[in-house]
């Protein structure tokens, strides 16, 4: 199954079938790409997503960098909690959407370390990045 795994149906139809799952993403909320492929992630060392700190943060930015971390395990919650409900429909079984994620075979990544700060990937994780960049005007 090739699908954008945000809406979590491809990754639900793919465990459903028992079919390998390529996923196609430009980033996924609550840094869950990391937590499903199971990549290093320390949050004082490799920033979030929308805190625009580099890769070499001060102390301050680190603590901040840190709480925005632990707040994203108490909001991210409710928002993938109706898939969960419906993968436990379809599939009989409990599964958290992490569990549904670490099913893909390949992830291919739509952006470049030349755009984002460089962190830790496993080997199934393929940057394609400059497909969806335009030149500025």
């Amino acid at each position: 199954v090739f699908t954008d795994p945000i809406l979590m149906c491809g990754p639900i139809v793919a465990e459903y079938l028992s079919v390998p799952s390529v996923y196609f993403l430009r980033g996924f909320p609550c840094g869950m790409d990391y937590k499903a492929t199971r990549c290093p992630e320390p949050p004082s060392y490799v920033p979030r997503f929308f805190l625009n700190h580099s890769d070499s943060m001060t102390f301050t930015q680190r603590l901040k960098n840190v709480l925005v971390h632990l707040l994203e395990l108490v909001y991210c919650k409710p928002v993938f909690a109706p898939f969960e409900e419906l993968a436990y429909e379809l599939l009989q079984k409990k599964v958290t959407a992490t569990d549904l994620l670490s099913q893909g075979a390949v992830w291919l990544m739509r952006y470049d370390f030349v755009f984002e700060f460089p962190r830790p990937v496993m080997p199934n994780m393929v940057f394609i990045g400059g497909i969806n960049c335009h030149q500025k005007k």
